[in-house]
Order: C-alpha cells, then structure tokens, then sequence
C-alpha cells in the first residue's frame, strides 16, 4: 500500500507540473493514471479502456450541451458587441475603477441562479475581457476574478444556491439548501471582501510594474492573446440602414441594458425552470429503462442551464434581425470553441475516475474517520483532501459523503453539533483544495480565458484556495461559539 500510495502521489505531481507548464491534460492526464497504475499493480490498458474512457465519456454524454450552449453564447456576446455594451454600462454606473468587483459580481450571479462553473467561464469571459481592456486591468487577473465569483461562495455558501454542491449533504443531513443562512452569508461576505482585497492589490502590484491589459512575459514582452483581437471586442455591432435598433448608437445607459438582456435571460429562464416549469411538467416518462431511469430532479442541473442559454441565444439573434444569417453562422465557430473545454476537463475526471479506483484510495476513505474525534473537524479535512486529490469539488463532496455520511451524521448528532452547520461547513470544505491546478472547472477557465497557469494561477489559489479556507476557519468558530 505504501508504493501504492507513493504512486498517487507521483501522479498528482507530474499532472500538476506538466498542467502548470501549459501541456494539454488531454494527453497529461492518461500518462498521470498510468503511472499510478503502475505503482499500484494494476493492468494499463483495461483501467484505460474500462475506467478511464467511460469516465471521460460519460462526462462528455451528460455535460457536453453546457460546453456547447455556453461557448456558442459566449462568442455571440462577443460577436454582436453585446459584451462590449455592459462593460460600458456597467463601467458607467460603478465607475471604471470597479472592473473587478462587477466581474466577479456578475459572475456570482449566474453562479447563483443555477449556472454551472463551467458555463459561467464561458459567459463572463467576454464580458470580462471588454471590461477588463477598457479599464487597463491586466488580463491576467481575469481567471482569479470570475473563480472568485463562481468557484467559491456563490456555490457552496450562500443559503440557498441551487448548486450541486449545496444539495448534496441534504440528503445526509436532513437538512435543506437554506441550512445555516447566517453562517454561509458571513462567510460569503468576507470571501468577497477578502477576494476583493487581494485582486486590488495585484492590480496595484502590476501596474506599477508597466503591465496593464496584456501581460508581459519574463523578459517584459507582451504576450500575444490570440482569442482577442478586433473582431471578438468590437465597440458595437454594426449599423444597418432601415434597422431601428441598430440605426444609432444608443446612449452608455441603453448599452448596459441591451448587453445585460441576454445575462438576464440566463439568471431568469434558469430560475423559472427550477422553481417553476419543471414542478409542472409530467416527467414520470423519465423513470422509463430507456430514459435511463431517472427523474427530473436529477436532471435539473443539465437540462436547466441549457434550456436557459439556448433561449438566450435566441433573444441575441432576435435583437439583431437584420444581421441574422450572419448571428447563425457565428454559432458555428461558437460551437468548435466548446470542443477542447469539453475534451479537458472530461480527461481530468477520467484520471480522478482511475484514482479513486486504486485499493489504495479506498485505504485513504476508510481512514479518515480516525483524524478526530470532533464530527466538523473530520467532515472538513475528509471532504478537503478527497476533493483536492479527485480535482473535483463536487466529485470530492459526493465520494466523502458515499463513504463517510451517515457516520459523520451520527458522530455530529452524539456530540450535539447542529446539523444546518455540518451542512455548510461540508460543502464550503468541498470547494477549498479542489482549486488545485488540475482542477477540470481551473483548465476550463485557463483555456477560455487565453491564460496558463504560470501566468493566472497564483491569483486563482489565493482567491478559490486561501480565502475559502480562511472563510471556513471563520464558519467553523462562529459555529462552535453559537
């Protein structure tokens, strides 16, 4: 078991290094598995066609229409200059030094209204980019402000997120998505504060070092940005004459309100969907063989934001009628920009997929129960550990709950530890040393955003790995004295 678990941890290495250095985790990711494979005795090319692949697989099957709704309305936001005309109305209603909180305020948003991490990336990116260029922030500091927003409290702390995360301990817990409400938005706020803090200093840091929007290399180069040029960042979509809404240039005001319908659209049609739609539609077909025998609250988290892109997609085409058949065809290069994401970070769950097959992963889960003997304590490190060893917070969140649930829910239940606060403090665990840089939702965003580790995530670990976890210390202490 020891070279076993030697072998993890050579694995995690070498996919951490070679993700750090910028080499794609399509081909990283199988030679990690391997190698722990290796070490752990067990046959490569069965765990790769029988573990690896289907994992990779099914991860494309279920999340794939995300990827693809969310880069196609990602590039129209950009194409039409929809996403220029919020940065300008955001920028004149906070004001132009505030490009970072309006970031990560629209990305905890979304985040909030249900859409996934990985889709928020793909919408707030052009947002950001316009935002961020028309205010001289370094680009670079982009990743950290969306993961900011959508990686941390606005998935797992405030009361009532319809994120996976905040669902899964109700289930073990008897509790709700609302559990400890207080708790989770003391923690949010002071993520946000915190988070806030941090990225103005960088800001600070960098200018003053001469790096502005594009980010210089070692030698004090630009580096070229091949996903922004003029094009993807126009200052407006162009006129048409004989079209009234596209006759003139509508004033700063009237720009931030056609740019945040589409964003709109997303955050209600999601909502409407979950709370609404869905309790009235007859789903009962679901729990058919062929339909995999499932229900419409598993579904949820799928069919929800896609149904809500797609609409958004919709409406952009419908603002622009006159430029229609030019709006349809941007969806097809929209669509090919979905297909490396997806590629990616369905590898990266292919490798956590290999690793939690190992004795040796098993050995780790039974073990975590002799940490201590305090229930939070346990349920905080287990649900860390697990999370940052699968790169996955809510893959981390629903193995330690599989394993460990119903003894930390009688553990917490003897020593009279509120059940609202294990819930809590379980999920904002989750999504602590989840961020590290193999982390699937960290890639995706890379890639989208043009970065690389070496340039965005030291920014990405302070604002999705540091600050949580001193947001949990608070949660934790609040919750022993109350």
């Amino acid at each position: 078991m020891v070279i076993a678990f030697i072998g993890v941890l050579l694995s995690l290495i070498l996919l951490v290094t070679l993700a750090y250095r910028g080499h794609s985790v399509i081909v990283v990711a199988p030679l990690a598995a391997a190698l722990a494979l290796l070490f752990s005795g067990q046959p490569l090319l069965a765990s790769y066609t029988q573990i690896f692949m289907p994992a990779l697989g099914g991860f494309v099957t279920k999340y794939f229409p995300l990827f693809l709704f969310g880069a196609i309305f990602g590039h129209l936001m950009t194409t039409t200059g929809l996403a220029q005309y919020l940065a300008r109305g955001i920028t004149a209603l906070l004001g132009t030094k505030r490009a970072i909180f309006s970031t990560v305020l629209a990305s905890a948003l979304l985040t909030y209204g249900g859409v996934s991490a990985w889709v928020v990336a793909f919408t707030i990116v052009p947002i950001a980019t316009a935002l961020f260029q028309e205010t001289g922030i370094p680009i670079r500091l982009m990743p950290a402000a969306i993961a900011l927003g959508s990686f941390t409290f606005g998935i797992a702390a405030l009361p009532g997120t319809p994120q996976i995360h905040n669902a899964i301990p109700t289930t073990y817990f008897g509790t709700n998505t609302y559990a400890a409400p207080v708790l989770g938005l003391v923690a949010s706020a002071l993520m946000l504060v915190l988070g806030l803090f941090w990225l103005e200093f960088r800001v600070k840091q960098l200018h003053s070092r001469g790096e502005f929007f594009v980010p210089l290399d070692a030698q004090g180069k630009a580096i070229a940005l091949p996903h922004i040029s003029d094009d993807s960042t126009p200052d407006a979509p162009a006129t048409t004459s004989g079209d009234a809404s596209e006759a003139e240039e509508p004033s700063v005001r009237m720009q931030g309100v056609l740019g945040l319908i589409p964003i709109a659209v997303v955050v209600l049609v999601n909502f409407s969907f979950v709370y609404g739609f869905s309790r009235w539609l007859d789903t009962d077909y679901l729990g058919q063989e062929k339909f995999g025998n499932t229900s419409i609250e598993a579904l949820l988290g799928i069919w929800s934001p896609t149904i809500s892109l797609l609409a958004a997609i919709v409406v952009i085409i419908v603002m622009f009628p006159k430029k229609s058949a030019e709006t349809l065809s941007q969806c097809t290069q929209g669509a090919k920009n979905a297909v490396v994401p997806c590629l990616t970070t369905a590898s990266e769950v292919g490798f956590g997929a290999v690793i939690a097959s190992l004795a040796v992963f098993a050995l780790i889960k039974g073990n975590m129960l002799d940490l201590s003997d305090n229930a939070l304590i346990v349920g905080v490190i287990s649900t860390a550990v697990i999370s940052g060893i699968t790169g996955s917070s809510s893959g981390g969140l629903s193995i330690t709950m599989q394993t460990l649930g119903e003894q930390l829910a009688q553990l917490a239940h003897e020593q009279g530890i509120s059940m609202e606060l294990m819930h809590r403090v379980i999920a904002m665990a989750s999504v602590s040393f989840d961020s590290l840089p193999h982390n699937g939702a960290v890639l995706t965003l890379l890639i989208v955003c043009g970065m690389t580790h070496r340039l965005s995530y030291k920014d990405i670990a302070v604002c999705t790995i540091a600050i949580p976890i001193v947001g949990l210390g608070a949660i934790v202490a609040l919750g022993a004295l109350l």
